[in-house]
């Protein structure tokens, strides 16, 4: 009779339940949009706050990927890669620097909706995306800048940098491009 109810709440309400089995905890009112599940029963939520990948063989717990901190997600093959950054600095104006870790493969044998709203719900996080060269004869590299929508946060500037660019150019530029979007958004408040 639960499943029933559940199932009832969900068209009812636009929220799909937690399924059984899940090892997570979602934070309160935390709603869950999409599941899948893979092999020997793991399961992956997208929620309105983050996608939840399932424990890995490194040891690590299942845990909430933030939209904002998705790189790049891809579906091939019947599996979700997901590329999840960590923020590493936080530089003046609030631009934060991230590092991307290795790609995870996470296997889907019933995906569900998960590969679409994935895909959505990165792409939706993103306002704008630009990559810059950053080399001047002496240096060579670049980074991305991508401007995100954080829930509660509004929009933050991220930088990547490319593999083996100087980290000093990075925040040089990064705290320049900070100052210009503040100066930018302080004439269009004005």
């Amino acid at each position: 009779m639960s499943g029933v109810f559940d199932r009832l709440s969900a068209l009812l309400t636009g929220r799909e339940p937690v399924p059984e089995g899940f090892t997570g905890t979602l934070d309160e009112g935390e709603r869950v949009i999409a599941d899948g599940r893979g092999p020997r029963g793991s399961i992956v939520l997208a929620t309105d706050l983050g996608l939840w990948l399932p424990p890995a063989a490194s040891g690590e717990g299942a845990h909430r990927v933030p939209w904002h901190l998705v790189t790049k997600a891809t579906w091939a093959s019947g599996a979700l890669v997901v590329v999840e950054a960590d923020e590493v600095e936080e530089l003046a104006g609030g631009v934060v620097v991230l590092a991307d870790r290795a790609p995870r493969r996470v296997p889907l044998t019933e995906p569900g909706r998960v590969p679409e709203t994935v895909h959505h719900r990165v792409t939706a996080a993103v306002k704008d995306s630009q990559h810059h060269d950053l080399g001047d004869g002496e240096s060579e590299g670049g980074a991305w800048f991508v401007q995100r929508r954080v829930p509660g946060d509004g929009i933050v500037l991220h930088v990547r940098p490319d593999p083996g660019t100087d980290p000093e150019v990075v925040r040089s530029v990064a705290a320049g491009v900070g100052e210009k979007i503040r100066d930018a958004q302080r004439h269009t408040r004005s």
